[in-house]
């Protein structure tokens, strides 16, 4: 991609990588990625915002070749992580007089993870502003999105807000701005839940600083630009403040086909009551899409079957990864089986710890499932429609 304009003197220099199928070696990409950089020329001063991955630095120095960018003054760092700060060491010796602006914490890990000398850092306070000449940069702390040195860069005379991974999608496109609507929903969704989710609380504090501030083009570090903000603000809006639906999320494993006898007859069993079911065979799924689940659902069941007397580890992966993403989760209880014995009950409960949740009685049986085992199921899927129907008729 050769650099593209978004305003006069306001370009994005960025790298599309296509090819890319793995984040940190944790998160899924089916869709790739991009690293959004942009470019400012003000009347004095010209200030380059983020820059790439170490992997694709080749192609921000050529797209800044191609705009004949004889000197940056300012590289702003919103954000430590290596795929939006990893290439400045790159611009430092391109353009020897470039000052990073950086809040403070950020100026510390810049030091740390790229090692960045301390002469080259500038630091700026919440709400201090940057001339450019004719163009002027506010900076606002926006501190664990996701991390604890974040910032959101205004660009004030063009109503521009360059957010780093806030408000970010993993997505290659061609298309500069989002053009497909329903595409960009459901990358913009998944990238939420795989990195903000944990830190839905802080992020609606954050919402708060920004929400007086005239916003015509919201632009990420990770996806396409946004020239309809209130697409993903409405989106934040649902995903952090909203209460959870009437959904239920449920993950299991089966060995032997005793616990998938259970979880087909629980899931026809909360269809028959109206309860939308997200069920997920955790030998064969996508940790990515559970992951959206839980972004609005109420309740989450987790089924296993007990392997050396504790959950499944593939049931255990998915639990952690719950308990860390902290979801708005209202309801939990377990379904699952056991040959001997086992304490899978008391292993996955002890793992939650994060999720302020009620725990319905668990149906954990012995062996193949009988009748009086589906007469437990239909109890539970009782009280789970139950607590869904008090739940929503008290929220809404």
């Amino acid at each position: 991609m050769k650099p593209r304009e978004l305003k006069a003197n306001i370009y994005w220099v960025g790298a599309v990588d296509w090819d890319r199928r793995f984040f940190d070696e944790l998160i899924p990409l089916p869709d790739g990625t991009s690293y959004n950089a942009y470019l400012i020329k003000g009347s004095e001063k010209t200030a380059l915002i983020d820059t790439v991955d170490p992997t694709m630095a080749s192609v921000l120095i050529d797209n800044l070749n191609r705009l004949d960018v004889k000197d940056i003054d300012y590289a702003v760092a919103n954000h430590a992580e290596q795929d939006h700060s990893g290439t400045l060491p790159q611009m430092l010796k391109l353009y020897p007089n470039a000052m990073v602006v950086a809040t403070p914490k950020c100026k510390n890990l810049l030091m740390n993870l790229l090692l960045i000398p301390e002469s080259k850092i500038v630091t700026v306070e919440d709400g201090e502003t940057l001339s450019l000449g004719d163009k002027t940069l506010e900076f606002i702390h926006a501190p664990w999105v996701h991390w604890p040195e974040t910032m959101l860069t205004y660009l004030r005379e063009d109503k521009i807000l360059f957010t780093c991974d806030l408000f970010g999608s993993h997505l290659a496109t061609s298309d500069l701005y989002v053009t497909d609507e329903a595409t960009f929903y459901e990358a913009a969704k998944r990238y939420y839940a795989e990195i903000m989710m944990p830190f839905r609380k802080v992020i609606q504090k954050n919402l708060e600083k920004i929400k007086d501030l005239q916003i015509d083009v919201i632009a990420p570090s990770h996806g396409p630009i946004c020239d309809k903000p209130e697409l993903i603000l409405e989106a934040y809006r649902d995903w952090g403040y909203a209460p959870p639906k009437n959904i239920v999320v449920l993950p299991y494993i089966s060995m032997h086909g005793s616990t998938k006898k259970m979880v087909e007859y629980f899931v026809a069993a909360l269809v028959e009551r109206g309860i939308t079911v997200k069920q997920f065979n955790l030998a064969k799924a996508d940790i990515g899409k559970l992951a959206v689940a839980l972004v609005d659902a109420a309740t989450i069941v987790i089924g296993s079957p007990t392997v050396l007397g504790g959950p499944h580890p593939n049931v255990v992966y998915a639990v952690y990864l719950a308990n860390a993403l902290r979801p708005k989760l209202r309801f939990a209880s377990i379904i699952g089986s056991y040959g001997w014995g086992g304490r899978m009950v008391e292993q996955i409960r002890g793992m939650m710890s994060n999720l302020k949740m009620e725990l319905l009685d668990p149906v954990v049986i012995k062996g193949v499932p009988k009748e009086e085992d589906f007469k437990a199921l239909d109890r539970l899927a009782d009280e789970i429609l139950n607590n869904h129907t008090c739940f929503i008729n008290l929220t809404n």
